[in-house]
């Protein structure tokens, strides 16, 4: 185990027990188990099944179980958790039989949606059938799929909070929104697969994200902060700053997700993210205090970004109907991840 999330790994076993206790015996099988999410739902899981014997059987798809196994080697010889090298665009022939399937397959690469939207397309809506028609081959009982907030597209400045009953702003022509509308598909083919076949699907809506395991090199202006801040440099905003985001932490992310797939009715959809929102330009000012010596400059250049204005939910929903709330805060989820990254506040 992860030593530096063991605290992180506590607090999920406690506030999720019951929904573990749940899964006894249960056999789940895991699309896109290696990426952030998937990381943490491995964790957890891992760590449940030893603190409480529960005997929970995982096969993990992935591209590259080498690679993954490599970088977390306490998951080698593992009893419980078994890895299969393979995509879920040709997922091939799997013997066994299983009771659960969280399908978080995706590649959320922004030079991918910007350089080879056909293949993002491709991997988001013909992954997901191919992992629906396993579920139905396999009599699987209950399916959780992560999308995303992206699906409402350019929320307006007005609404404060997006709410799940909201139907979205998306262009459909525009190739930029080539993920949120995979996503979009891919949500209509659970209600398809729903209806048609009467599997019992949940759709988690995520929304911007923090913690250990996040790469804090690529286009998410949070982890580019507290990169910029572990190494001593002025905080960089490159547009004017107001866009608005929100940042739930990867311990109560995956609190929410196991409860959604031992809890949630069938079709139901939820937002799952934090609903405290902030400007990147706080966010710069806040990262900047918080880890580093307080600089960050913002250089009001035109902001050619995906959204310029909110991307922040209402989780009201999912708080109500299964009783979860948010118990990080946003600065001790910038502090965590930048400690699990190596800043130790020098």
């Amino acid at each position: 185990m992860n030593k530096s999330i063991e605290n992180d790994l506590k607090s999920i076993l406690t506030n999720a027990k019951s929904d573990f206790f749940s899964l006894k015996n249960s056999r789940i099988f895991i699309t896109g188990g290696t990426g952030f999410i998937g990381t943490w739902i491995l964790e957890s899981l891992n760590y449940a099944n030893r603190e409480l014997d529960l005997n929970i059987l995982v096969t993990v798809l992935s591209r590259n179980p080498k690679a993954f196994l490599a970088k977390n080697p306490h998951f080698k010889n593992n009893l419980h958790i078994n890895f299969i090298k393979g995509s879920i665009l040709n997922l091939k022939e799997v013997n066994e039989e299983y009771t659960h399937l969280i399908h978080a397959a995706t590649d959320a690469s922004a030079e991918l949606n910007e350089n080879n939207p056909r293949k993002m397309f491709d991997t988001v809506v013909y992954g997901t059938q191919n992992a629906l028609d396993f579920a139905v081959k396999k009599n699987i009982s209950r399916v959780l799929f992560l999308s995303s907030g992206a699906i409402y597209g350019q929320q307006p400045w007005e609404m404060e909070h997006i709410s799940e009953e909201w139907t979205g702003s998306l262009d459909c022509t525009n190739p930029m929104n080539t993920y949120a509308e995979a996503k979009r598909a891919a949500e209509m083919l659970c209600s398809i697969y729903e209806k048609q076949y009467g599997l019992n699907i949940s759709i988690a809506r995520i929304f911007a994200l923090l913690g250990p395991f996040l790469p804090i090199d690529t286009h998410f202006a949070a982890g580019n902060f507290i990169k910029d801040a572990i190494e001593g440099k002025p905080i960089i905003v490159k547009g004017n700053g107001l866009p608005c985001r929100s940042y739930l932490y990867a311990s109560d992310l995956t609190i929410w997700l196991w409860r959604m797939l031992v809890r949630a009715e069938s079709g139901k959809i939820y937002n799952v993210g934090s609903d405290e929102s902030i400007s990147i330009g706080d966010l710069a000012r806040r990262t900047s205090e918080t880890l580093g010596n307080g600089q960050y400059t913002i250089l009001n250049k035109e902001d050619k970004g995906w959204n310029l204005g909110r991307y922040v939910p209402d989780t009201s929903m999912i708080k109500m109907e299964l009783n979860v709330s948010r118990l990080v805060s946003l600065d001790e989820a910038i502090y965590k991840t930048a400690y699990w990254n190596g800043w130790r506040g020098e």
